[in-house]
Protein backbone atom coordinates (compact mmCIF):
# COMPACT_ATOMS: atom_id res chain seq x y z
CA UNK A 1 0.00 0.00 0.00
CA UNK A 2 1.55 3.33 -0.88
CA UNK A 3 0.36 6.77 -0.94
CA UNK A 4 1.14 8.00 -4.12
CA UNK A 5 -0.20 11.87 -4.49
CA UNK A 6 -1.77 14.93 -2.47
CA UNK A 7 -3.63 17.04 -4.70
CA UNK A 8 -3.23 21.04 -4.65
CA UNK A 9 -6.60 22.31 -3.57
CA UNK A 10 -8.22 26.09 -3.93
CA UNK A 11 -7.98 27.89 -0.88
CA UNK A 12 -11.82 27.76 -1.19
CA UNK A 13 -12.61 23.90 -1.02
CA UNK A 14 -13.63 22.38 1.80
CA UNK A 15 -15.16 19.32 3.20
CA UNK A 16 -17.78 18.00 5.96
CA UNK A 17 -15.35 15.42 8.12
CA UNK A 18 -16.71 11.59 8.15
CA UNK A 19 -18.86 11.91 11.01
CA UNK A 20 -19.76 15.95 10.49
CA UNK A 21 -17.41 16.98 12.87
CA UNK A 22 -13.52 16.31 13.07
CA UNK A 23 -14.00 15.10 16.85
CA UNK A 24 -16.67 12.51 15.83
CA UNK A 25 -13.88 10.83 13.44
CA UNK A 26 -12.76 8.43 15.89
CA UNK A 27 -16.51 7.54 16.57
CA UNK A 28 -17.18 7.50 12.63
CA UNK A 29 -17.36 3.33 11.73
CA UNK A 30 -19.50 2.87 15.23
CA UNK A 31 -21.94 5.31 13.73
CA UNK A 32 -22.22 3.75 10.56
CA UNK A 33 -22.94 0.26 11.64
CA UNK A 34 -25.51 1.12 14.43
CA UNK A 35 -27.52 3.97 12.22
CA UNK A 36 -27.17 2.79 8.59
CA UNK A 37 -27.59 -1.39 8.52
CA UNK A 38 -23.91 -0.62 7.03
CA UNK A 39 -24.00 -4.87 6.58
CA UNK A 40 -26.41 -5.00 4.40
CA UNK A 41 -25.86 -2.14 2.02
CA UNK A 42 -22.36 -2.78 1.72
CA UNK A 43 -23.28 -6.94 1.39
CA UNK A 44 -25.62 -5.45 -1.84
CA UNK A 45 -23.17 -2.89 -3.30
CA UNK A 46 -20.58 -5.24 -3.24
CA UNK A 47 -22.75 -7.76 -5.36
CA UNK A 48 -23.49 -4.83 -7.31
CA UNK A 49 -20.13 -3.48 -8.33
CA UNK A 50 -19.25 -7.02 -8.75
CA UNK A 51 -15.73 -6.66 -8.54
CA UNK A 52 -13.41 -9.04 -10.89
CA UNK A 53 -9.75 -9.22 -11.04
CA UNK A 54 -8.81 -7.07 -13.58
CA UNK A 55 -11.09 -4.15 -12.55
CA UNK A 56 -9.21 -1.02 -11.58
CA UNK A 57 -11.43 0.61 -8.65
CA UNK A 58 -11.66 3.96 -7.49
CA UNK A 59 -13.16 5.24 -4.04
CA UNK A 60 -14.23 7.92 -4.22
CA UNK A 61 -14.39 9.84 -0.25
CA UNK A 62 -13.12 6.30 0.68
CA UNK A 63 -12.89 7.51 4.60
CA UNK A 64 -11.65 4.78 7.09
CA UNK A 65 -11.35 2.35 3.92
CA UNK A 66 -14.03 0.12 5.13
CA UNK A 67 -15.44 -0.54 1.20
CA UNK A 68 -11.89 -0.57 0.24
CA UNK A 69 -11.12 -3.53 2.74
CA UNK A 70 -14.57 -5.33 1.34
CA UNK A 71 -13.42 -4.56 -2.26
CA UNK A 72 -10.37 -6.48 -1.62
CA UNK A 73 -11.22 -9.28 -0.29
CA UNK A 74 -14.56 -9.86 -3.06
CA UNK A 75 -11.22 -9.69 -5.80
CA UNK A 76 -7.85 -9.54 -4.63
CA UNK A 77 -5.85 -8.97 -7.82
CA UNK A 78 -8.66 -5.61 -8.57
CA UNK A 79 -6.57 -3.08 -8.49
CA UNK A 80 -7.86 -0.64 -5.73
CA UNK A 81 -7.54 3.29 -5.58
CA UNK A 82 -9.20 5.40 -2.51
CA UNK A 83 -8.92 9.34 -2.39
CA UNK A 84 -10.58 11.33 0.48
CA UNK A 85 -10.05 14.83 1.29
CA UNK A 86 -9.35 14.48 4.71
CA UNK A 87 -5.53 13.12 5.76
CA UNK A 88 -6.87 11.73 9.64
CA UNK A 89 -9.49 9.46 8.04
CA UNK A 90 -6.83 8.44 5.53
CA UNK A 91 -4.56 7.75 8.33
CA UNK A 92 -7.05 5.38 9.49
CA UNK A 93 -7.27 3.63 6.03
CA UNK A 94 -4.00 2.97 5.80
CA UNK A 95 -3.99 1.07 8.63
CA UNK A 96 -6.93 -0.39 7.94
CA UNK A 97 -6.13 -1.97 4.28
CA UNK A 98 -2.56 -2.68 6.14
CA UNK A 99 -4.21 -5.11 8.65
CA UNK A 100 -6.16 -7.03 5.99
CA UNK A 101 -2.80 -7.38 3.71
CA UNK A 102 -3.99 -5.32 0.33
CA UNK A 103 -2.03 -3.62 -1.50
CA UNK A 104 -3.99 -0.17 -2.27
CA UNK A 105 -3.64 3.68 -3.38
CA UNK A 106 -4.75 6.31 -1.20
CA UNK A 107 -4.91 10.03 -2.21
CA UNK A 108 -5.25 12.93 -0.32
CA UNK A 109 -7.93 15.03 -2.58
CA UNK A 110 -11.27 16.19 -3.29
CA UNK A 111 -13.74 13.84 -5.92
CA UNK A 112 -13.29 17.03 -8.09
CA UNK A 113 -9.79 16.06 -8.89
CA UNK A 114 -10.13 12.22 -9.54
CA UNK A 115 -9.32 12.77 -12.98
CA UNK A 116 -6.32 14.66 -12.30
CA UNK A 117 -4.86 11.88 -9.54
CA UNK A 118 -5.78 9.64 -11.49
CA UNK A 119 -3.18 10.64 -14.05
CA UNK A 120 -4.70 9.39 -17.59
CA UNK A 121 -5.47 5.96 -16.04
CA UNK A 122 -8.84 4.52 -16.72
CA UNK A 123 -10.38 3.02 -13.71
CA UNK A 124 -13.33 0.56 -15.06
CA UNK A 125 -15.31 1.17 -11.79
CA UNK A 126 -16.31 4.01 -9.52
CA UNK A 127 -17.29 3.81 -6.63
CA UNK A 128 -18.80 6.32 -3.35
CA UNK A 129 -20.45 5.53 -0.82
CA UNK A 130 -22.17 8.23 1.88
CA UNK A 131 -20.59 10.83 0.48
CA UNK A 132 -22.17 13.19 -1.99
CA UNK A 133 -24.91 14.19 0.78
CA UNK A 134 -22.34 16.26 2.61
CA UNK A 135 -20.52 18.03 -0.37
CA UNK A 136 -22.69 21.33 -1.67
CA UNK A 137 -24.66 21.33 -4.85
CA UNK A 138 -21.35 22.46 -6.82
CA UNK A 139 -19.40 19.73 -5.77
CA UNK A 140 -21.74 17.47 -6.42
CA UNK A 141 -21.83 18.31 -10.02
CA UNK A 142 -17.81 18.70 -10.23
CA UNK A 143 -17.76 15.39 -8.58
CA UNK A 144 -20.06 13.24 -11.06
CA UNK A 145 -18.26 15.61 -13.90
CA UNK A 146 -14.98 14.30 -13.08
CA UNK A 147 -15.66 10.55 -12.63
CA UNK A 148 -17.65 10.74 -15.67
CA UNK A 149 -14.34 12.26 -17.49
CA UNK A 150 -11.95 9.06 -15.21
CA UNK A 151 -13.96 6.38 -16.92
CA UNK A 152 -13.27 5.19 -20.08
CA UNK A 153 -16.20 3.71 -22.52
CA UNK A 154 -17.94 0.66 -20.42
CA UNK A 155 -16.85 2.03 -17.41
CA UNK A 156 -19.40 2.35 -14.34
CA UNK A 157 -20.38 4.22 -11.45
CA UNK A 158 -21.77 2.89 -8.09
CA UNK A 159 -23.37 5.06 -5.51
CA UNK A 160 -24.50 4.44 -2.38
CA UNK A 161 -25.95 7.29 -0.16
CA UNK A 162 -28.96 8.94 1.37
CA UNK A 163 -31.63 9.52 -1.75
CA UNK A 164 -35.12 10.68 -1.79
CA UNK A 165 -36.51 9.98 1.55
CA UNK A 166 -40.08 8.81 0.92
CA UNK A 167 -42.19 8.68 3.89
CA UNK A 168 -42.56 10.66 6.77
CA UNK A 169 -40.60 8.41 8.73
CA UNK A 170 -37.83 8.43 6.62
CA UNK A 171 -37.77 12.13 6.27
CA UNK A 172 -38.02 12.55 10.14
CA UNK A 173 -35.47 10.46 11.58
CA UNK A 174 -33.29 11.88 8.25
CA UNK A 175 -33.95 14.97 10.02
CA UNK A 176 -33.13 14.23 12.93
CA UNK A 177 -29.72 12.31 12.53
CA UNK A 178 -28.33 13.25 9.37
CA UNK A 179 -28.69 16.75 8.76
CA UNK A 180 -28.62 17.56 12.77
CA UNK A 181 -24.94 16.05 12.21
CA UNK A 182 -24.31 17.23 8.53
CA UNK A 183 -26.78 20.27 8.23
CA UNK A 184 -29.46 21.19 5.77
CA UNK A 185 -27.87 23.23 2.98
CA UNK A 186 -26.24 20.17 1.36
CA UNK A 187 -28.07 17.01 2.69
CA UNK A 188 -31.48 18.43 1.14
CA UNK A 189 -30.77 17.60 -2.24
CA UNK A 190 -30.15 14.15 -1.99
CA UNK A 191 -33.72 14.35 0.34
CA UNK A 192 -35.30 15.40 -2.63
CA UNK A 193 -33.84 12.89 -5.14
CA UNK A 194 -31.77 14.64 -7.30
CA UNK A 195 -28.92 12.40 -7.72
CA UNK A 196 -30.29 10.38 -10.80
CA UNK A 197 -30.81 13.77 -12.31
CA UNK A 198 -27.10 15.19 -11.54
CA UNK A 199 -25.39 11.61 -12.58
CA UNK A 200 -27.62 11.80 -16.08
CA UNK A 201 -26.65 15.47 -16.55
CA UNK A 202 -22.69 14.36 -15.99
CA UNK A 203 -23.50 12.33 -18.77
CA UNK A 204 -23.57 8.79 -17.28
CA UNK A 205 -26.00 6.39 -19.12
CA UNK A 206 -28.31 3.72 -17.89
CA UNK A 207 -29.09 5.50 -14.55
CA UNK A 208 -31.09 3.48 -12.37
CA UNK A 209 -31.78 3.37 -8.32
CA UNK A 210 -31.06 -0.39 -7.83
CA UNK A 211 -32.95 -0.40 -4.19
CA UNK A 212 -33.64 1.50 -0.96
CA UNK A 213 -32.76 0.62 2.59
CA UNK A 214 -34.79 2.05 5.12
CA UNK A 215 -32.60 2.54 8.13
CA UNK A 216 -32.31 4.59 11.42
CA UNK A 217 -31.25 8.05 9.93
CA UNK A 218 -33.31 7.42 6.87
CA UNK A 219 -33.51 5.52 3.83
CA UNK A 220 -30.18 4.94 1.59
CA UNK A 221 -30.28 4.20 -2.17
CA UNK A 222 -28.35 2.39 -4.33
CA UNK A 223 -27.62 3.93 -7.99
CA UNK A 224 -25.39 2.67 -10.69
CA UNK A 225 -24.78 3.83 -14.27
CA UNK A 226 -22.50 3.62 -16.99
CA UNK A 227 -20.40 5.17 -19.92
CA UNK A 228 -21.08 5.15 -23.50
CA UNK A 229 -19.27 6.24 -26.12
Amino acid sequence: MRETKTMPVQSDLTYTPAAGHHWLTPFYDFGVAALTREHRWRTVLIAQVHPSPGDVIVDVGCGTGSLLVRLGKAAASAQLVGIDPDPAVLTLARKRVAAAGLAVELHVGFARQVAELLEGRQPTKVVSSLVFHQVPMEEKVAALAAMHAALGVGGEIHIADYGLQRTPLMRALFRGVIQNLDGCANTEPNARGVLPDLMHSAGFRHVEETIVIPTLSGSISLYRGSCSS
